[in-house]
């Protein structure tokens, strides 16, 4: 076996040492730099090449690539560990910086409580004495009263006025990011790590929502500064940072006056914009400070340009404190703090305005995310494939959200106008004749489309019940022929080439196409995945020929993580060419699904939606009632559809037709889409059907399983045992789809239980099973083949029914090699259920 050495180019082989020279170590180390692992012949030619090897054996040459490889795996390793090493210390630091703020919260907590219970004992004992109670009420409401401080005008001509306002800032932003200014709660679902993304909190009880994050990345303070004051780069939601004026201070730093506008999430509120007053300096410990404030009256400073269509929105004290690790490195700590004006905003809608952990998804965390990404880029751990850089991928990634954000919001600076509609307000159609904005620069001169009009965008926001977005965004990716229409998909493509096709007819459920999705990039943590979807074109007629080909889509997926608390989940595509130059035109569309959570902190504001309880076998039934009810019934969100199309000017009224019949379509089709995957609430004067892990499932699967063997004489299930959660278990993850219903054959059978690949098979979960009846999944020849059989079943307890088609809840057609229907007798053998078992199932 080969030995280690530690550095003196020395081998062992058969109790004789060889020293090596050093220029046969140089040859060698060639060698190995090109080959860390050359084959028996590679070292033979190796001796014959150099001749300064010609006295060493081909053995001892094996060693000492075993030696060399041993070595530099040690090397890796003992790097590894000292990077780990080094995370785990900086992290130790902050959780000890984090226990000191929290004991100085509590002793802060403990005083006041004991400051308050002395004042109600002041207020109850002057009552008895003094008859007046209006000197008690008026003496605590001036107690409680903190007025803010108002400061006289300062225009950006006083550099030392704004200085004032700059360290105010800087010392308010320390009390936030280090401090005990604002309650912070630890956000579900983040925890402290060596590998995780650091320690996020969000605000409870203060003015305007706020969000802290404090992590480690492997980057120098200047570089991470850099990085973050670069707003549009890594801010998904900022349209334009423009910096109106610097001004240097005296002691090293700048004080930036900066104009900042932000895209609306949904159609159904007005974008915000900000002017605020952005402080960079250094701290006496070396750490980099760079906070920002909004400039209002009453902090004073020069009034912010207005701006139409937008809303003015406040920036309380915010920014990033980075500090100098040993051994290199930075510790972030990240705060944002604004104040969103929800009151201009539609009721159902201010919980997006009013959610902390909306804030700290969409831009806290998002923050040191992006910094994260860059840092292991930088230092190689991520390789990326296809031959395109991170930053070009980024870009990519950039430009298909920045489309996607101006269709949503069409601002009039843009270029856009509203038509008129067409009786129905659903859905709102706008078009934008400025061809430079979306076309490359090598289609400026539009001598391909002479007869270009412009673009245009249908878009429409709805509100849904008991939807998650993570699970609604996931199904639309996944199965893109539920919704989409291969028609509408090709004049989209179309439009990249010279010719573009007829305007088509939107047809739900027409022309369906297969999807192959191939992977282009994806985020650290995999919450954002870049791909390129290519559309398989089906089998057309005759006259559809020219649509049968092979299209592309660049498609952006993110927020699919059901356990990411508040997250906003999106689908967001663009038709491309084969060539998909990195320049290349896009002309983004897709879907937005935003949480809509309740400002209150309370258990039922921060339970995440748990729906592999739902799902998975031992789980759903342990939950209470009242759980249930709290964590599936109370989740609303937004969705916001936006569909962008290029036209032709003689064409502008077809597609807007087609546009606005096409998102009609679709809106259907996620309403569909919805009501399958959404939990139905149970009505009170519904028996509950029983869930995986409930007494009442574990006696359903026994039961089952007895009256298949009763029936058929052959077991259903391979158990040794007769527990009944085992029989559960195995009844649960059968590969069969196995389903019952009542047994009524009739319009008013419904399905009662299904394991999980019946729940596949119809495409819907547990609690919407009972909205699914048994005549709507069988086709015409089902149906007849079950009535004739129905009697037999009946008489003799079992019937074998031939292969066929279903229909999933979504309308998929679904086929299978043979079924088996039984009855399902209870303990006192009286008919309780039908049972179904379809064999070798598969979507079609």
């Amino acid at each position: 076996m080969a030995l280690c050495l530690n550095n003196k180019n020395q081998i062992m082989d058969n109790s004789k040492y060889v020293r090596y020279t050093p220029e046969q170590v140089e040859a060698l180390e060639r060698v190995y730099a090109e080959c860390p692992k050359p084959t028996s012949l590679r070292r033979q030619q190796l001796i014959r090449e150099c001749p300064i090897l010609s006295n060493i054996e081909p053995k001892q040459i094996k060693v000492w690539f075993q030696n060399r490889r041993c070595r530099e795996k040690q090397r890796k390793e003992a790097s590894r560990l000292t990077t780990v090493n080094r995370k785990l210390s900086a992290m130790n630091k902050l959780l000890m910086e984090e226990n000191d703020r929290l004991q100085k919260q509590v002793s802060q907590l403990v005083y006041e409580n004991g400051y308050m219970k002395q004042q109600i004992n002041t207020q109850v004992s002057s009552t008895t004495t003094d008859t007046s109670c209006e000197s008690v009420v008026v003496n605590g409401q001036q107690q409680r009263k903190n007025p803010t401080p108002q400061h006289p005008e300062r225009d950006a001509n006083n550099p030392a006025g704004l200085l004032a306002i700059a360290e105010e800032t800087l010392a308010e932003f320390l009390g936030k990011a280090t401090g005990t200014a604002v309650d912070w709660v630890q956000m579900i679902g983040m925890k402290p790590g060596p590998d995780s993304i650091g320690i996020v909190a969000v605000s409870r009880n203060c003015s305007g929502v706020a969000a802290r994050a404090c992590g480690l990345v492997s980057l120098e303070p200047t570089k991470v500064a850099e990085i973050l004051k670069d707003r549009p780069s890594w801010y998904r939601d900022c349209r334009c940072l423009n910096i109106l004026s610097v001004i240097p201070t005296g002691n090293g730093g700048t004080i930036e006056l900066i104009y900042l506008q932000t895209y609306a999430p949904t159609t159904l509120a007005s974008a915000r914009d900000f002017w605020t007053l952005r402080y960079t300096t250094s701290l006496e410990d070396g750490s980099l400070v760079i906070c920002e404030r909004s400039l209002t009256t009453a902090t004073g400073g020069p009034t912010g340009p207005p701006a139409t269509s937008f809303v003015r929105a406040e920036m309380l004290p915010s920014g990033y404190l980075i500090r100098p690790c040993e051994g290199g490195g930075s510790m972030i700590h990240i705060v944002d703090h604004i104040d969103l004006d929800a009151w201009s905003v539609p009721e159902v809608l201010r919980p997006l305005y009013e959610s902390s952990k909306i804030l700290a998804q969409k831009t806290t965390v998002a923050a040191l995310r992006h910094i994260r990404q860059i840092a292991q880029e930088t230092s190689g751990e991520i390789q990326y494939t296809g031959g395109r850089q991170p930053a070009v991928l980024r870009a990519l990634s950039q430009r298909l959200c920045r489309g996607f954000n101006d269709a949503v919001n069409g601002f009039v600076d843009d270029g856009w106008t509203v038509m008129d509609s067409d009786g129905v307000e659903d859905v709102t159609v706008a078009i934008n004749s400025s061809s430079t904005k979306f076309l490359g620069s090598q289609y400026n001169t539009l001598s391909i489309l002479p007869t270009f009009g412009g673009v245009l965008c249908a878009r429409a926001s709805m509100l849904l019940q008991n939807v998650p977005p993570a699970l609604l965004v996931r199904f639309l990716r996944e199965h893109r022929s539920e919704w989409a229409d291969y028609g509408v998909d090709a004049y989209s493509a179309a439009s990249l080439k010279a010719s573009p096709y007829a305007v088509p007819c939107a047809r739900p459920g027409g022309f369906p196409s297969s999807q192959v999705i191939l992977p282009l990039a994806q985020t650290v943590e995999h919450e954002e995945f870049l791909e390129v979807v290519r559309l398989e074109g089906p089998a057309f007629s005759p006259e559809d020929i020219a649509l049968s080909r092979d299209m592309y889509l660049l498609q952006l997926c993110s927020g699919v993580d059901e356990n990411a608390s508040g997250a906003c989940a999106q689908l967001v595509f663009a038709p491309i060419d084969e060539s998909f130059g990195d320049d290349a035109p896009l002309l983004p569309s897709g879907f937005r699904v935003i949480p809509l959570e309740p400002k209150s902190d309370g258990p039922a504001a921060t339970r995440t939606l748990d729906l592999a309880s739902t799902l998975e076998a031992g789980t759903g039934g342990t939950r209470p009632a009242g759980e249930i009810e709290a964590s599936n019934y109370n989740h609303r969100s937004v969705l916001t559809i936006a569909f962008q199309f290029t036209f032709e000017s003689h064409y502008r009224d077809n597609v807007a037709a087609m546009a606005r019949q096409y998102v009609r379509s679709i809106v259907g089709s996620v309403q569909r889409v919805a009501m399958a995957i959404a939990p139905s609430r149970l009505s009170s004067q519904l028996t509950p059907k029983p869930f995986p892990g409930s007494p009442e499932a574990v006696t359903l699967a026994r039961w089952i399983s007895r009256s298949y063997r009763v029936h058929t004489g052959g077991d259903l299930l391979q158990v040794d045992s007769q527990d009944g959660d085992a029989v559960l278990k195995q009844l649960w993850h059968h590969s069969d789809a196995i389903m019952c219903c009542s047994v009524k054959m009739n319009a008013s059978a419904v399905f009662t239980f299904a394991n999980q690949a019946g729940l596949d098979m119809l495409e819907t979960t547990l609690l919407a099973l009972q909205d699914i009846m048994l005549d709507k999944i069988l086709d015409e020849a089902g149906r007849k083949v079950l009535l004739s059989e129905f009697s037999k079943i009946m008489q003799q307890g079992f019937a074998y029914l031939p292969a066929g088609i279903c229909v999933s809840s979504m309308g998929r057609p679904v086929s299978y090699e043979q079924a088996v229907a039984w009855k399902v007798l209870n303990d006192e053998d009286s008919n309780h259920c039908l049972a179904f078992m379809f064999i070798n199932w598969s979507f079609v």
